[in-house]
């Protein structure tokens, strides 16, 4: 019996033996195998690549097309089960009840209205007149003088107007030029008596040269404030003056950055107003606080100082020929920070300033005293 179970023991302790020997020689040969296989991708792997390289796109829309295919199946099986998830949430569409009820309630109101789209306009657009309309409620409708609309349809002021009538309207209070033949801005701007500035700052006119601002004869430009020459009075229109920069200390109001004339106001296109001067004289700090910004661009405001008064505004002064400020450097309110020039985007010596107040662009005529 003792011999017995020894030979059993022993038995056991061989077959546990060549098992884990089998699997010592398993583990060994996968892992040949495997770096067998690897060798030979890492050889073959360059020709491989390259073949796929050409043949790309060869396959695509066949793989596209049952990739498509896939998910729509997909689809098909899964809607059922999310829609059990749903109960009480299952409808027929031709069970749904019939809207009508609403439609008879909307067309209750049969009065007819014109609703203007309040998105820019950036060209001259034509408008029918209907019943009821008069030349100034055309103008209010769309934010326009009274002489904008009779300069562009070449009204008299006396002239009436019906339904059925068809107006041109131009984007802003002006009136469009054709441009003829050795026409410039500056000439244009002379002819119906504004700024060369608005003209070039209106963002849908178009140059040939955007640094020179030559135009293209024939083409159609809008000239913002500017008159038709018939309706200009004998004498040139009397432009708002500035009061002497710096001569305002009330607190909490901002001073006049320089002094000069108005020659173009704020406008949804022109977020701030520009003050002419010939004379080219210092600018000043509107208020005091630190400078944010000061450089030049070729470009845009050209030569320009950006000041943080830190109570939520600031104000920027553009288009300067000299800069006294740097960056960081804090100012005085009337403290001079550079001078009145016309680098960048400009026509000519003036100044760009603008007042911004926690990101909204504010009238610089309503906070100047």
């Amino acid at each position: 019996m003792q011999e017995v179970g020894f030979k059993n023991k022993r038995g056991w302790k061989l077959l546990v033996y060549e098992l884990k020997f089998f699997k010592e020689e398993l583990g060994s040969f996968v892992m040949k195998r495997v770096q067998r296989s690897f060798f030979k991708f890492e050889t073959h792997k360059g020709t491989f690549a390259a073949f796929l390289y050409k043949q790309r796109g060869r396959y695509a829309k066949k793989f596209v097309h049952t990739g498509m295919a896939g998910i729509t199946f997909a689809g098909m099986i899964v809607a059922p089960l999310i829609a059990n998830e749903f109960p009480g949430r299952n409808a027929n569409p031709w069970d749904l009840p019939s809207q009508s009820s609403i439609v008879l309630a909307s067309t209750d109101n049969l009065s007819i209205t014109t609703d203007v789209s309040q998105k820019t306009r950036d060209k001259v657009e034509e408008y029918k007149v209907i019943d009821g309309d008069t030349i100034s409620g055309v103008a209010e409708k769309f934010g326009i003088s009274v002489e904008t609309i009779l300069w562009q349809n070449n009204l008299s002021k006396n002239a009436k107007i019906k339904a059925g009538d068809t107006l041109q309207i131009i984007p802003v209070t002006g009136i469009s030029h054709k441009v003829q033949k050795g026409d410039t801005v500056y000439s244009i701007a002379k002819k119906y008596d504004t700024s060369p500035q608005g003209i070039v700052d209106f963002p849908f006119n178009t140059f040939s040269n955007d640094e020179t601002f030559e135009l293209a004869v024939g083409q159609t430009v809008v000239v913002p404030e500017g008159v038709k020459p018939a309706d200009q009075p004998s004498a040139p229109r009397i432009q708002r003056l500035t009061p002497n920069a710096g001569t305002v200390v009330a607190s909490g109001s901002f001073v006049w950055p320089s002094s000069g004339s108005l020659s173009q106001n704020f406008a949804w296109y022109h977020k701030g107003i520009d003050i002419a001067n010939k004379a080219a004289p210092d600018i000043l700090a509107a208020d005091s606080g630190t400078v944010a910004y000061s450089g030049c661009l070729a470009y845009g405001y050209g030569c320009h100082v950006i000041i943080d008064h830190g109570n939520g505004n600031r104000t920027l002064y553009g288009h300067m020929q000299r800069l006294y400020v740097e960056a960081g450097q804090g100012v005085n309110r009337g403290g001079a920070i550079g001078k009145m020039g016309s680098t960048g985007r400009s026509t000519g010596i003036h100044l760009h300033f603008e007042v911004i107040q926690n990101g909204v662009y504010l009238n610089p005529l309503s906070v100047l005293r």
